[in-house]
């Protein structure tokens, strides 16, 4: 074979991770949308695999995503919610529990729970991915610091093996 078609297999092949870093995206904004519209996850996993993870719109192609992750992150984040909340909970100030923070860190907090949770991902990785989320989110903001060292407390609760 050569090079030529080596790099043609190569960009034909989708990049794992970026399919990994769209379904976290794709996976909180459902999670806000779950909550924002009292919707359940059958729904609105649906709407989501039907009208926003890889399909045309006249702004152009939505990125792919790995639809299973994506799935797992939401099913895993209502199955889990109250685990999750609660180590979400300890891990912000205790003046300001889950309910009172805003709604994107919330669903941000609950798909990196839902990670965290079930042991398929290291945790630094889950940190790290997240925390990216959060700088997408809030590009301006002290967010993703605070993303870090929330999600930092939730990971050493949840897998203190990993550390």
């Amino acid at each position: 074979m050569s090079d030529q078609s080596t790099d043609t297999n190569k960009a034909q092949r989708p990049d794992r991770r970026a399919l990994s870093s769209a379904a976290r995206l794709y996976a909180v904004q459902a999670l806000f949308q779950m909550e924002a519209s009292s919707q359940g996850a059958d729904r609105i996993q649906q709407e989501f695999l039907t009208y926003r993870i890889d399909v045309d719109h006249p702004d152009g192609r939505t990125p792919e995503a790995d639809e299973a992750l994506f799935g797992r992150i939401v099913d895993d984040a209502v199955t889990w919610q109250s685990r999750i909340d609660q180590a979400t909970d300890r891990g912000l100030v205790a003046k300001w529990p889950i309910d009172r923070i805003d709604p994107v860190l919330r669903a941000l907090f609950r798909a990196a729970g839902a990670e965290l949770v079930t042991p398929k991902t290291p945790p630094k990785v889950v940190i790290v991915e997240y925390v990216r989320l959060a700088e997408a989110f809030f590009p301006d903001g002290r967010e993703p610091k605070f993303v870090n060292a929330v999600l930092d407390h939730m990971a050493r609760e949840i897998r203190p093996d990993a550390f």
